[in-house]
């Protein structure tokens, strides 16, 4: 019976390479930071922390892909473990806002020289124009698939 018309062909779906390559990537990245004692979830806490001090769970949930339960957990792991700190009381609202303690900074230099490497090894078959398309082609798709190109 024939396939034809019937689900997607895998050898030659864009969709399924990119889910591929994002699993390898996740993969590479969680085998350099365990030695760390990092999950990928807890670095790209750590990471955005450190680029935007003072976000809330539910901002740091959305930047990590996880849910806000999942982000609430790992932050309460984090500032017991001396990572982050966050206030005992909300200065505004209910928000909490976190902020990285000089362990979590130092943590995070570790991770994000090892995550650099990771980043390396994956480009390391493209050109720098190669890299620069590849960056606008899957900043496109992202655009697209979030509806962010109306009128573009």
């Amino acid at each position: 019976m024939s396939q034809e018309g019937v689900g997607v062909d895998l050898e030659t779906s864009l969709g399924y390479l990119l889910k591929e390559a994002s699993s390898a990537l996740r993969a590479a990245m969680e085998k350099v930071l365990r030695p760390l004692g990092m999950s990928v979830t807890h670095y790209a806490c750590l990471e955005l922390l450190a680029q935007r001090p003072g976000l809330s769970n539910s901002e740091l949930a959305r930047g990590a892909f996880v849910t806000r339960q999942t982000m609430n957990a790992l932050l309460q792991t984090l500032e017991r473990d001396g990572y982050v700190t966050r206030p005992a009381e909300a200065p505004v609202g209910k928000v909490l806002p976190a902020r990285l303690t000089p362990r979590g900074q130092r943590s995070l230099e570790k991770a994000s020289a090892a995550v650099r490497s990771v980043e390396a090894r994956m480009l390391a078959g493209l050109t720098e124009t190669e890299q620069s398309e590849a960056f606008r082609i899957l900043q496109s798709m992202t655009h697209s698939l979030r509806g962010d190109n109306e009128g573009a």
